[in-house]
């Protein structure tokens, strides 16, 4: 699927659509994206500021989005674990960067090509306009290649 269609759609998603949460870019390799949760009265929490739930579910699904993406058809991958750590309250629009490079997709396939289970951490932190960290989180994805498709893969020599 086209990158930019797979935008408009996640938009529409109930859970992002209600809580103002919007993929804001979403690069055409799905090498990386950009993500806002808008401050809105119906989403802060009960000292005004964003709801830790909101915070945690703008980052939820990208690193997963991404390397499935990316690695494509013949990879298993799951969200894992996840963790966050709250730093400062979010009292106005917040950000998250995603970005999923060549060499991490290669170590990851490295790591899956004899069919283990490979667990990976990623981290990313969640800001205001200014740069101002309101949260950091770590994600966790299983990444598994498929068994059909180790059957086909021959060891190099």
């Amino acid at each position: 699927m086209k990158a930019s269609t797979f935008r408009r759609l996640l938009n529409l998603w109930p859970p992002f659509l209600v809580n103002a949460i919007r993929l804001q870019s979403l690069s055409d390799d799905y090498s990386e994206a950009r993500v806002v949760l808008r401050l809105r009265p119906w989403n802060r929490n009960y000292v005004k500021s964003q709801f830790g739930g909101n915070l945690f579910a703008m980052v939820d699904p990208f690193w997963m989005l991404l390397a499935m993406h990316r690695l494509g058809p013949d990879y298993y991958v799951w969200d894992k674990a996840g963790t966050i750590d709250f730093v400062a309250p979010g009292r106005e629009d917040v950000y998250a960067r995603f970005r999923l490079d060549d060499a991490t997709l290669d170590e990851l396939r490295s790591a899956a090509a004899g069919g283990e289970k490979v667990l990976r951490w990623f981290e990313n932190e969640i800001t205001t306009a200014s740069g101002e960290v309101v949260a950091r989180v770590r994600k966790q994805i299983y990444v598994r290649l498929k068994p059909k498709v180790r059957q086909n893969v021959t060891p190099a020599t």
